[in-house]
């Protein structure tokens, strides 16, 4: 079956950093997009950025842009999100998701880490 597993998690302080890994299994990675999603407590899930299979192509949400970075390594199945830059405001649970369907929502979706920036 197919899995998404997301780690790199934790506390960090306003204006720091922290690197999320999202290891997938189960299916042909290579050729699937894949999102970064984050939530909080009563608030819809909003995507964060987005990378397309052949990597060339990336979206990312305005909060984020210039602070964030969303890459892949296909060979090890896994896609990464660099965030810098940290703000109170970034604090919810990540989650990673993979195969974008013709209506853009994703197939599959991993448990989440959790992210907390404190000042």
């Amino acid at each position: 079956q197919v899995q998404l597993v997301e780690s790199g998690g934790g506390l960090v302080q306003v204006g720091g950093s922290l690197s999320l890994a999202c290891a997938a299994s189960g299916l042909t990675f290579r050729l699937q997009n894949v999102g970064w999603f984050r939530q909080t407590p009563g608030k819809e899930r909003e995507i964060v950025a987005s990378i397309r299979r052949s990597g060339g192509t990336t979206y990312y949400q305005n909060s984020v842009k210039g602070r964030f970075t969303i890459s892949r390594d296909n060979d090890k199945n896994t896609v990464y999100l660099q965030m810098n830059s940290l703000r109170p405001e970034d604090t919810a649970v990540y989650y990673c998701a993979a195969v974008e369907r013709p209506d853009g929502s994703y197939g599959y979706w991993g448990q989440g880490t959790q992210v907390t920036v404190s000042s």
